[in-house]
């Protein structure tokens, strides 16, 4: 992938057990000049996941404080936790014009879309199936029959909303998936309105 002249946000959205944050960390591995955002979250972290490396793990009075002072570009509950995009994440990623990655949630993908306009590009992945999306979620391990059901409602809400994105990518092979956001990303990078200037040629 050539070098790109002006960052953009790639805000990558599923319902749980959709496979976003599997894509977003397959993209790190393979294009390290990506930036991830890192949200900021009141859940307690889980085995492996690390503090400012998967989430910012806040107490509910620290995210409290951030948001009287204006910190997140959005912020929304979620599951009974409260999760949060930070504004200086994104402002400095964007003034060193890179390609930043964000795992979000739909009303996430909003919210940050409305805030960066002409800097946003959401993507929506989707599993192949309802059935494959429930086979997912129960094979996860980590959350209880109740958690599931629960998730299982809200996903199938979230997916009605999936055309609203600017694409749509069905993840029914991992490999095929981050190969088709890859070629999604390159075609953003090279619109004319964010190539900058180029050399010998003068634009109106």
């Amino acid at each position: 992938m050539s070098k790109f002249t002006k960052g953009f946000l790639l805000v990558l959205s599923s319902p749980s057990g959709g496979g976003k944050t599997t894509v977003v960390n397959k993209l790190l591995k393979i294009h390290p000049e990506f930036v991830l955002s890192v949200s900021a979250t009141t859940r307690p972290p889980r085995k492996k996941e690390k503090n400012g490396v998967d989430y910012f793990f806040l107490s509910d009075s620290e995210f409290d404080r951030r948001i009287d002072y204006g910190d997140f570009v959005e912020w929304a509950w979620v599951y009974n936790y409260r999760y949060g995009t930070l504004k200086s994440l994104i402002e400095k990623g964007l003034s060193e014009d890179k390609v930043i990655l964000l795992n979000t949630d739909v009303q996430g993908a909003e919210s940050i879309k409305n805030a960066y306009p002409n800097s946003t590009v959401r993507v929506f992945i989707l599993p192949p199936s309802k059935e494959e999306l429930e086979r997912r979620l129960r094979n996860r391990g980590s959350d209880s029959l109740e958690s599931i059901e629960t998730r299982l409602q809200n996903s199938l809400k979230e997916v009605q909303k999936a055309l609203k994105f600017d694409y749509l990518v069905i993840n029914h092979d991992l490999r095929k998936c981050v190969a088709l956001v890859e070629k999604i990303i390159l075609v953003e990078l090279y619109r004319p309105y964010r190539v900058a200037p180029l050399e010998g040629w003068e634009f109106d």
